[in-house]
């Protein structure tokens, strides 16, 4: 199996707290991967203030004042053969109903 991580973006407000029933959604999406036994780590939900981009030329520049307006939500990272199936696996994920989006990345395993 390899690894995935799926870093959930939403372009709503970043401070905003999810409703219980999105609550609900997510939770229940989440035990049908950890049934699936494709959850590798459970992730965190990460801020959406006290966030910063640094870019070369060590230009700083906060993520509220960004034109793109997309924010990184938190993340999980799941264990599937390819990412095709780790890519399906995204597509039941309920922030895709709210607008929201999904970047699916593989996970390098390190060097030993």
């Amino acid at each position: 199996m390899n690894e995935f991580v799926l870093i959930f973006r939403s372009n709503g407000d970043p401070h905003a707290n999810p409703s219980p029933e999105q609550i609900q959604e997510r939770m229940k999406w989440m035990n049908t991967v950890t049934a699936q036994n494709k959850l590798a780590d459970s992730g965190k939900r990460l801020s959406g203030s006290h966030a910063t981009l640094v870019e070369s030329g060590k230009k700083v520049t906060a993520v509220d004042d960004l034109t793109t307006h997309s924010y990184v939500n938190g993340y999980i990272v799941v264990k599937t053969a390819t990412i095709e199936e780790a890519i399906e696996l995204a597509k039941t994920n309920p922030i895709l109903e709210m607008g929201g989006s999904i970047e699916v990345r593989a996970v390098i395993p390190p060097v030993r």
